[in-house]
């Protein structure tokens, strides 16, 4: 049991450092809520009706793009530190994961995730021209 006391003591002081940082930011913080402060704040336009639509799937493909690299990274990480002791079997599970990465990616693109902006937009207005 007593191997285990630094990681307990870890979640504690863990815990007891999120939870002071929360009260003590409530308690500490001045508390002067105005009109502009409570409005939502997006890029710098003031929000002058709710919208009509759902968010595009455009942005939760973005968040797909981030967690298939970031397990990507997490997965790469031990295996290239005990890739001696793998050998061909870790090569080829490497390999096989590696082209789930690619074949994630390939999906990503296809349904244009990295394809918009005002940049694109105004490509598509000159390619519609033509």
């Amino acid at each position: 049991m007593s191997e285990y006391l630094p990681i307990f003591l870890m979640i504690i002081l863990g815990v007891a450092f999120a939870g002071l940082s929360i009260v003590g930011s409530n308690l500490l913080s001045p508390s002067r809520p105005t009109q502009a402060k409570s409005a939502p704040y997006e890029c710098g336009i003031v929000p002058t009706v709710e919208p009509a639509e759902r968010f595009p799937v455009k942005f939760y493909l973005i968040a797909m793009i981030f967690i298939v690299f970031d397990i990507e990274i997490v997965f790469l990480y031990p295996w290239a530190i005990i890739f001696n002791q793998l050998r061909t079997f870790g090569l080829v599970e490497m390999g096989v994961f590696g082209v789930a990465v690619v074949v994630a990616f390939y999906y990503l693109m296809a349904n244009g995730a990295l394809s918009w902006g005002p940049v694109n937009r105004l490509r598509r207005t000159w390619d519609s021209k033509a």
